[in-house]
């Protein structure tokens, strides 16, 4: 049979442990505990961290939280808050909702760059449909518009009218 540990290291975690249980490198803890989001743990004679076992609580709510839009910065606030005995739960709901209207702004962002993105896609697969077979189409110089060169500063939107072979705008032959 096994000697058991002091109840004192039993209570406690080394770093490639932790991690382990938290599904993280070693690196991560002591990134964490150089931004302030986990307290600095005693180190034996030999210099090995020991964490108190309740930091496996802490380091998933810190990946949770991370995982759920927050920054390291918003952990750092309401973690500091926290460990002085504060109550940050209307703070953490303020920041979570900031994070959800952020996000809803980077979707509608997504939503316009996949339509032009599609319109983009529709032009260029006619473009080479009707391209002569050993000609190049300038597919990626048609992104950028007269306008942007020739200083105006005027965006005038994309797909670009383009010249067919006969000379019709493709703009013109969806209308």
């Amino acid at each position: 049979m096994k000697p058991s540990k002091p109840a004192a290291a039993a209570a406690t975690l080394r770093s490639g442990e932790l991690a382990r249980r938290c599904g993280i490198s070693p690196d991560t803890l002591r990134f964490y505990e150089r931004r302030g989001l986990l307290p600095k743990p005693p180190r034996s004679t030999n210099g090995y961290r020991h964490y108190p076992a309740a930091t496996e609580l802490r380091v998933m709510t810190i990946r949770r939280a991370l995982d759920a839009g927050f920054t390291i910065a918003d952990l750092q606030g309401v973690l500091r808050e926290r460990d002085r005995g504060g109550i940050p739960c209307r703070q953490v709901r303020a920041i979570a909702a900031e994070r959800l209207a952020e996000l809803s702004a980077r979707i509608e962002e997504l939503s316009r760059l996949r339509n032009r993105l599609t319109a983009i896609v529709a032009d260029w697969t006619e473009r080479l449909r009707e391209l002569p077979p050993g000609r190049r189409a300038g597919l990626l110089e048609g992104l950028v518009e007269t306008s942007e060169l020739n200083g105006t500063g005027r965006n005038i939107g994309y797909p670009m009218a383009h010249a067919d072979r006969a000379g019709r705008s493709t703009r013109d032959r969806h209308r």
